[in-house]
């Protein structure tokens, strides 16, 4: 059977177990195996056959496609993936693209950046490799997530400088001094309908605390006013019915608004520290 006929069974099998994407899933999961995407026309070895159908077996029992890899991808970034790591999602790629217009409206040749809960490091690399000269910096609390990101970082030359700790309490030598914190904290509610795999997702990544999942988040607009210089800005990732609720606990800040996403849903808090 040819790669064409291979990849259609596949597509098929993981629609019908809910797959959200099961021919992009289908083909990324060839790639992987074959370290190349095969022509439709080629026949796959007896190897390739079997390891394919593993790969997509799991990947039907809802497996995130990039624990099965071990790959994310995120803007430029080739991010490694794995369970207790937080899979960083199309959407934050917009957070991350606001923190940097922001910057270069700045203009300063080396500006203080911080990433609150920074995960995987996804937007702290994404930052500190697309604005060459800024100072990036990330806090992670969760163990798993922290190693996660240190790896991710040694592969990009350690570009930023990495603390394993409690967001609500770190970098206290940077208090008052600097231009952009940029955050994609948890801010899921736990009576949220999630998909199987987001659910794989590491609890503390996903959920905020409180009935609207935002008791983090609330904590770190209030850090974020400390860490910021006069006239530095904050842009926060959030929930689509989050937005008004922030803008509130934002209430000290001055130019506040809720940006969106590309499907024109509210996605993320700008606001900034009055000079």
């Amino acid at each position: 059977m040819i790669w064409y006929r291979v990849l259609e069974a596949a597509s098929a099998q993981l629609a019908q177990a809910g797959v959200a994407s099961p021919a992009v899933d289908a083909r990324a999961l060839a790639e992987h195996v074959c370290g190349t995407l095969p022509l439709p026309s080629e026949q796959p070895t007896a190897q390739q056959r079997a390891r394919f159908t593993e790969l997509v077996n799991r990947r039907a029992q809802r497996e995130p496609l990039q624990h099965i890899i071990g790959t994310m991808w995120f803007r430029y970034l080739t991010l490694k993936s794995r369970p207790g790591g937080f899979i960083v999602r199309p959407e934050t790629e917009i957070v991350v693209e606001a923190g940097l217009k922001e910057l270069h409206a700045l203009g300063k040749p080396e500006p203080v950046v911080v990433d609150l809960c920074t995960g995987s490091g996804a937007i702290a690399l994404a930052i500190a490799t697309e604005y060459v000269g800024a100072r990036v910096f990330g806090v992670e609390l969760d163990d798993a997530a922290f190693a996660l990101a240190q790896e991710n970082n040694a592969v990009y030359g350690s570009v930023v400088a990495l603390v394993h700790g409690d967001a609500r309490q770190a970098f206290p030598e940077l208090i008052g001094s600097v231009d952009l914190v940029i955050t994609n904290p948890p801010y899921v509610r736990f009576d949220e309908d999630l998909s199987p795999e987001v659910r794989q997702d590491p609890a503390r990544a996903l959920f905020g605390g409180g009935d609207d999942g935002l008791d983090l988040p609330r904590e770190l607009v209030a850090r974020a006013y400390h860490l910021l210089r006069p006239g530095g800005i904050l842009i926060m990732e959030h929930g689509d019915d989050q937005g008004p609720a922030l803008r509130a606990a934002a209430s000290g800040y001055s130019g506040v608004y809720t940006g969106q996403d590309l499907t024109g849903r509210d996605r993320f808090l700008r606001a900034v520290k009055e000079a």
